[in-house]
């Protein structure tokens, strides 16, 4: 798909899931499960039972692949970006870490979801979180302005990751940290997998080879380039979603083709740092 197609694709994707109508990143999402199992799924990726508490109900939406807050050691008085902010459920986590003297900022490209972030923000009385409809490709933010940025399982929808991490990086203060969750490949993937809309909302189809995913963060600027996590991804739902597409449309590929690349992909943790 070309870029404007898989923007248009992923935009209407998670419109659906913003009202309760459609599945996207996480295994819990992938298999369109509720709250309880966003809640179970997040435990897993190591949010803990207070995080969970401490953010509106229906934040939450199941669409992480980890958690980046934790990885952000974030502090009283800090900036922090989120790209990709969905709900609001790391926005709200990290206001409640940076205190009434930080801010939090959250990107999206999505109306429906800043529409759904901005009731959580009021319904939790929110003050230092604030969000802004955008692209991460172009964000509607100032140079040098922020002291930290977050992404969870978002930069793998973005055609144009490269730029994605250009921009991280310009807005980013010298000796800024970048805290990324995403979705990488250990092999690249099968066609019927690249050319599905489902594995495109799914966080499949946009994923890079991990090497390459290090390499773009690497030529955007950043050092201090460091892997703190790696786990196998589940994607069970989503291979046979694919498999049986496969079957119904009466695709070259094999059923059993999609389930091939499973162990393939994997949710990892970086963090890296803008020099001075």
């Amino acid at each position: 798909m070309k870029d404007k197609q898989v923007k248009r694709v992923v935009r209407e994707g998670y419109a659906k899931i913003a009202k309760g109508k459609g599945c996207g990143c996480s295994q819990v999402s992938l298999c369109c499960g509720g709250i309880d199992s966003a809640r179970d799924i997040s435990k897993s990726l190591g949010y803990t039972e207070e995080e969970l508490e401490a953010v509106p109900r229906g934040a939450n939406l199941g669409l992480g692949c980890g958690n980046p807050v934790a990885l952000a050691s974030l502090k009283d008085g800090e900036t922090v970006l989120d790209l990709g902010s969905g709900a609001g459920f790391d926005c709200f986590l990290a206001a409640n870490r940076v205190g009434g003297t930080g801010r939090v900022i959250g990107i999206d490209m999505t109306p429906e979801m800043i529409e759904k972030a901005r009731e959580n923000a009021e319904l939790g009385g929110y003050r230092n979180v604030e969000f802004r409809l955008g692209e991460i490709e172009y964000l509607p933010v100032a140079d040098n302005s922020v002291d930290v940025v977050i992404s969870n399982c978002v930069i793998n929808l973005a055609p144009d990751k490269s730029r994605a991490f250009e921009e991280a990086f310009r807005v980013l203060r010298p000796g800024g940290r970048l805290m990324v969750s995403d979705i990488v490949l250990l092999k690249e993937l099968p066609a019927v997998v690249r050319e599905s809309v489902a594995a495109y909302i799914g966080c499949l189809a946009g994923a890079m080879m991990r090497d390459d995913y290090l390499g773009v963060i690497r030529a955007a600027g950043f050092r201090e380039i460091s892997v703190a996590d790696e786990l196998t991804f589940p994607i069970d739902c989503m291979t046979k979603e694919l498999a049986a597409k496969a079957i119904s449309e009466g695709s070259k590929a094999s059923p059993e083709t999609p389930r091939d690349f499973a162990s393939s992909v994997i949710s990892i943790k970086i963090s890296a740092v803008k020099p001075v």
